[in-house]
């Protein structure tokens, strides 16, 4: 059975940094595809970053670029995504997301190409 565990929410002031963690089990991220969505209060869920298990080419939202980093330690088999420059647009339930092993190349934008969800861990910008 596959699980996604993710921690490192929190609150923090404008301009600060978190790193989130998604702890895997069931599968592994040098193997799946996976990605980091949010949803802020009414909103929908939308895209922020994704790595690709083959070649580990990363993508980032428009809004994120340049001050988040997602990264994976395949020998912890946890993802990671490292947010500065913290803005209050931030504020959002983040979720990691991961596809099944050995996936085809897809839009990882997208988020029903993901498989596998966590539950979410809750990030606060103050301003």
């Amino acid at each position: 059975q596959v699980q996604l565990v993710e921690s490192g929410g929190g609150l923090v002031q404008t301009g600060g940094s978190l790193r989130l963690s998604c702890a895997a089990s069931g599968l592994t991220f040098s193997t799946s595809d996976m990605g980091w969505f949010r949803r802020a209060p009414g909103k929908e869920r939308e895209f922020v970053a994704a790595i690709r298990w083959f070649g580990g080419s990363t993508y980032y939202a428009d809004e994120v670029k340049g001050r988040f980093i997602v990264s994976t330690d395949n020998a912890k088999n946890t993802a990671y995504l490292q947010m500065n420059s913290l803005k209050p647009e931030d504020t959002a339930v983040y979720y990691c997301a991961a596809s099944h092993p050995y996936g085809v190349p897809t839009h990882l934008e997208t988020s029903g190409n993901y498989n596998y969800w966590g539950q979410g861990t809750q990030v606060t910008v103050s301003s």
